[in-house]
């Protein structure tokens, strides 16, 4: 698939305003608004997905294939180094158990032992939990003609949200796939759709929709207002619709740093916490300031992501294209 640059650019946006959110809470900063990074992703994964399948038909088997090789190898990676650092005494907070291990593992929802809350071992893991309920939906999608899957999965998710809003649920698992967070990922395939169409809004519209989106954001960042996914969800999407126009009008190019970020975005969103607790630490114990140290923990957090891309998720995704490309190639042969 050719590559969208500008959703690139988005990808490695949302990453850094969800470091940036990190950072700011270990430094005595304040930018809760950098969560919104994970609205952003969640349009972005609807949008990809759709376009993807469009492009490239696959199985629901070889979709989910494809997918855990592409999210899961370093997801266990950075979940057994949180595991390995409990055990060692370096996180004296996170306390472990047997059950709640295995559930992060397998992505299910389930409730930390050391909060009470609906996390994983790796905190940021939780919107993991709702890629992989969206990617088992559309996976099960792929089996229906192409013209039912999107208003399918459109109602499963809406009827969700609903069951969410009339009943009380306190169970781990339906109190996590009720939010209204998941509608984020119907939000992108309905742009997808658009987009195949060549059904983009002009330059103008898409200029006011970026900047009614990012006037949105900054207005709660600068404000300090409260928000959640009902707020930032449609502020997202305004988001992606805005830099699709400018994508559709020739106005993005590709700029290499720009792009490696948004290629890393993944990797950084996994592994920048790691580093930023170190950055912490170390700032305290040397008394470096509260401004050198969100500056060094936004630095070091986008680092290790790079790093860990460079040298494990890339080649991962490598060794798997090559096996991907190997079975294909001995499937056309016997046949």
């Amino acid at each position: 698939m050719k590559t969208i640059h500008g959703i690139q650019y988005l990808r490695a946006a949302a990453a850094l305003a969800v470091v940036f959110f990190h950072a700011a809470e270990k430094t005595g900063h304040h930018f809760t608004i950098g969560a919104a990074g994970v609205d952003v992703f969640f349009v972005i994964s609807g949008f990809i997905m759709w376009v993807i399948s469009d492009r490239r038909p696959v199985t629901p088997l070889e979709f989910i294939r494809d997918r855990a090789r592409r999210i899961v190898p370093v997801y266990w990676l950075a979940t057994a180094v949180m595991v390995a650092g409990a055990l060692a005494g370096l996180f004296p907070n996170l306390v472990l158990s047997l059950e709640h291990v295995l559930a992060s593992l397998f992505f299910v929802p389930a409730r930390s032992p050391s909060s009470g809350e609906v996390w994983p071992v790796l905190v940021q893991g939780w919107t993991l939990n709702f890629e992989m309920l969206f990617y088992l939906v559309f996976a099960g999608s792929l089996v229906l003609p192409r013209n039912w899957r999107l208003p399918a999965m459109s109602g499963l998710f809406l009827a969700l949200v609903i069951a969410g809003r009339v009943a009380t649920f306190d169970g781990a698992l339906m109190l996590t796939y009720t939010r209204p967070i998941i509608l984020e990922f119907v939000a992108g395939m309905i742009i997808a759709e658009f987009w195949l169409k060549g059904r983009v809004p002009p330059l103008a519209v898409g200029s006011a929709l970026m900047a009614c989106s990012l006037g949105g954001f900054a207005l709660i960042g600068l404000l300090a207002l409260p928000f959640d996914e009902l707020i930032t969800g449609p502020l997202a999407v305004l988001l992606v619709l805005g830099v699709l126009s400018l994508e559709a009008n020739g106005c993005v190019r590709r700029v290499p740093l720009p792009a490696l970020l948004g290629d890393a975005s993944y990797s950084i969103y996994l592994w920048h916490t790691f580093a930023i607790s170190v950055v912490a630490k170390v700032a305290l114990e040397i008394d470096l300031g509260a401004p050198a140290t969100m500056f060094m923990a936004v630095l070091s957090g986008t680092l290790i992501g790079v790093a860990a891309y460079m040298m494990l998720e890339r080649p991962l995704m490598r060794r798997g294209n090559a096996r991907r490309v190997a079975g294909g190639l001995a499937g056309r042969a016997a046949e």
